[in-house]
């Protein structure tokens, strides 16, 4: 009898919907929020650091950001790399600190987010789908190998599947609601 544990695979899965949960806070919804440069990087030191490595945010008022910078020649960087985000993003330097104005979202570019929204929804049902590729393989292996016969694969698969689709769901459940946050007005 093999050893094949769904647990674990469901955990790989469940992972994906967590990361697409972090993407989703990035996008930004018309208020300032400061999980919103959680995913930008700035090229300092040599090498490329998450932005909360090289200063710190906060938000000052419903429709400002303010990143302060804490090493005065890595200012540039943090605003080359707010600008060159696909948050739309216009910083204001200050000394060593950078102003971020939300202005509100045009109907435009509220279509692109949701369009950005999509984009990491299908990203993490690929990656969902993957991990369910590597668990049919195990247990196609297991059965080949003489560890485990054809229903309890069989069974075992269908158990995957159903996992599967559950975080499928649960991937297009959040995908609706982060798409109806930012058409909001």
């Amino acid at each position: 009898m093999a050893d094949f544990n769904l647990a674990d695979y469901r955990k790989r899965m469940d992972g994906a919907l967590t990361s697409l949960r972090n993407e989703f806070a990035g996008l930004r919804t018309g208020r300032a929020n400061a999980a919103l440069l959680d995913g930008i990087t700035v090229n300092a030191y040599g090498s490329d650091v998450p932005l909360n490595q090289v200063g710190s945010v906060s938000v000052p008022e419903a429709r400002m950001l303010m990143v302060n910078v804490w090493d005065k020649s890595q200012v540039a960087a943090v605003e080359k790399a707010l600008r060159q985000s696909t948050l739309g993003l216009n910083p204001v330097v200050d000394g060593q600190t950078l102003r971020i104005p939300m202005p509100p979202l045009t109907e435009e570019r509220r279509r692109d987010l949701v369009k950005v929204a999509s984009g990491y929804s299908e990203n993490a049902k690929i990656a969902v789908r993957n991990v369910r590729r590597d668990a049919m393989d195990t247990l196609k292996k297991a059965e080949k190998d003489g560890d485990m016969g054809e229903d309890e694969q069989k069974a075992h698969g269908n158990d995957v599947q159903k996992a599967t689709d559950d975080v499928i769901a649960d991937i297009e459940a959040a995908l609706a609601t982060k798409s109806e946050e930012i058409m909001q007005v």
